[in-house]
């Protein structure tokens, strides 16, 4: 019963306390705005002693009292959760701090893969994509080719052997969730993600606004990671709420 009525306030937060509905014209479907904060019964503020060093440099990661935390971006490789975590609400804001930077939110990282992962790696898992909007025109640039198979507004995607269902809009080959709209911030500002994993479904909001996601996951279990991948960018107000 308990787990059913926790659940149960997770969706009535959603769709009623901490959201609306907008409806757009012609045959496109609502759209579900939510600003979570992270407030309120069962959340938990995460820093520096929930959080374990993967494969990083000492000074790869500084959390600060403020809630701040600073990543380098070098090597490649990230933290991870203290324990595994199932079933959970997750809210974060990020900014990057250098055009194209490129980072993420891993939020069932597998213990298989973390336990073996070696400098300059990162573990399978769902990814939820932190990346900048220079990145897709420095892509271009370097290659010549549309930056078809990413987007820099909110990608969920599996890594590795991990599996998942996305919801539609999909990348070319199927595996990545696109975000249905485009709302991500530009290098320097803020950025919010409030993320939704429960039963191997995973939904994400960017800016207040549902955008992408995925369904039927594996794994649908593991460690939340926080990923450095070459460029500096910050966190700040992560804050979790677990559920049964």
């Amino acid at each position: 019963m308990k787990r059913i009525a926790l659940i149960a306030s997770v969706l009535v937060a959603v769709f009623v306390g901490n959201a609306s509905s907008e409806f757009v014209r012609g045959d496109e479907p609502a759209v579900t705005k939510a600003f979570v904060d992270g407030e309120g019964p069962d959340w938990k503020a995460l820093g520096k002693d929930d959080f374990v060093n993967v494969n990083c440099d000492e000074e790869t990661w500084k959390f600060n009292e403020d809630g701040l935390i600073q990543c380098t971006g070098k090597p490649v490789g990230v933290i991870r959760s203290q324990k595994p975590m199932t079933n959970f609400e997750l809210v974060v804001q990020w900014r990057h701090l250098k055009s194209g930077g490129n980072s993420g939110v891993f939020v069932w990282g597998t213990e298989e893969s973390l336990s073996a992962l070696k400098p300059g790696q990162l573990p399978q898992g769902i990814e939820v994509q932190v990346l900048d909007l220079g990145y897709a025109e420095q892509y271009e640039k370097q290659t010549g080719k549309k930056p078809d198979w990413f987007t820099s507004h909110g990608d969920v995607f599996p890594t590795g052997k991990s599996k998942m269902k996305p919801f539609e809009p999909t990348a070319p080959k199927g595996q990545r969730s696109f975000p249905r709209k485009n709302l991500s911030k530009g290098v320097g500002e803020w950025n919010h993600y409030y993320v939704r994993a429960i039963n191997g479904e995973v939904r994400l909001w960017v800016n207040g606004e549902e955008v992408s996601g995925g369904t039927d996951c594996e794994p649908s279990s593991g460690y939340l990671c926080l990923e450095s991948e070459g460029s500096p960018v910050e966190f700040k107000n992560l804050r979790i709420r677990e559920l049964p």
